[in-house]
């Protein structure tokens, strides 16, 4: 009954279990919402302490994308899912194109896409079983989404900066990044174009002395990255790293990164981001540029529409300061508002999505 618990209390819509052992697949599908198309969402695999810890993870991450999408203005509903596994030791041909075929057996519902221990390689495994992935490199796909998140996360960091400095310029600031993935080696390229100041740490050292080489930047002990005197510390690693553990380090006038569900407890921790004088920039607003990457793909990909739209960061964010501000609410209460909106004025034509999109390829 815990499971359903769960699964109620995040109000989704379905979760599915996928398994077949003979491929070494265990997968969690979460579909939350489908009140503006189909649930579109990343794919992660990682290696998690417990299948509880899977199946929340899963669920927050599926609800965080139907507000990405609503407050990015896409007709798209909320979804991902994650295999528990390790991604760099038990991946497959096999693996994918099992999970592939339980994609496929949703009928459209759920749409998949690259995400945390995932590559746009696996996404052409997924491809050959369903046609209801995105992020693949060939036949019209939009390849790697990881760009354009850091290009609109860019953005969304520069609106910060004018809500709290005054000037949108990043030049001569200081900004702490936590995490070297592919997220954050984008993000430190726009960063460094801009003679931004770069902390750049990761669990994987190497990863993390890469992008300092390529970047200028100076490497961080992960253990000390909280407590660095910054402008803006960026997350762009795994999430709930905004906790009773890691606010009271931060030296910082703003939290504004790529990863997903950043704070551990929402309210709570987002309330505690406020008592220490702390501009948080909503996650699932900031880091939106890969879904509409992915999205673009299900209209006819266009890189060049794709890029001015993740440009639009700048001002949803803008106004979701502004209205917080005003309100006198949390960032992420005003961000959580302007999603539900369109969530309820769109949810009179029809609740659920049940049909097949096309995907131009």
């Amino acid at each position: 009954m815990e499971i359903f618990d769960l699964i109620e209390s995040s109000e989704h819509e379905q979760v599915i279990f996928c398994s077949d052992p003979k491929a070494g697949l265990k997968a969690i599908i979460g579909i939350h919402d489908t009140t503006l198309g189909p649930a579109l969402g990343g794919t992660r695999m990682w290696t998690y302490a417990s299948n509880l810890d899977a199946i929340r993870d899963v669920l927050r991450l599926s609800k965080g994308m139907t507000y990405k999408a609503a407050v990015a203005g896409l007709n798209l509903g909320g979804g991902k899912a994650v295999l528990i596994g390790d991604p760099h030791s038990e991946k497959s041909e096999a693996l994918f194109r099992t999970y592939g075929r339980f994609v496929e057996g949703i009928g459209g519902r759920y749409i998949t896409a690259e995400d945390v221990g995932t590559t746009v390689k696996d996404m052409e495994w997924i491809r050959m079983e369903t046609s209801f992935v995105t992020g693949i490199g060939s036949q019209g796909g939009s390849g790697d989404p990881s760009p354009v998140t850091a290009y609109g996360t860019y953005h969304g960091m520069k609106a910060c900066a004018k809500f709290r400095f005054g000037s949108d310029s990043l030049s001569g600031r200081t900004i702490a990044i936590q995490g070297a993935g592919n997220v954050a080696r984008y993000l430190a390229g726009y960063l460094a174009e801009e003679n931004a100041r770069l902390l750049i740490t990761d669990i994987f050292e190497d990863k993390a002395r890469q992008v300092c080489a390529e970047t200028s930047a100076e490497y961080i002990r992960p253990e000390d990255i909280y407590a660095v005197d910054c402008d803006i510390f960026s997350p762009a690693a795994l999430g709930s790293i905004l906790n009773d553990e890691t606010i009271p380090q931060l030296k910082c006038a703003i939290v504004a990164g790529g990863a997903n569900n950043q704070l551990a407890r929402e309210q709570e921790h987002a309330r505690k981001l406020v008592d220490r004088d702390i501009l948080y920039a909503p996650d699932y607003v900031i880091n939106a540029g890969g879904l509409m990457n992915v999205a673009s793909e299900i209209e006819g990909y266009n890189r060049e529409r794709v890029l001015k739209r993740a440009e639009g960061i700048y001002d949803i964010m803008l106004a979701i300061l502004t209205k917080a501000r005003q309100e006198n609410v949390l960032t992420i209460e005003a961000s959580n508002e302007i999603a539900e909106e369109r969530l309820r004025s769109v949810a009179r034509l029809g609740k659920y999505h049940v049909g097949s999109p096309v995907i131009h390829r």
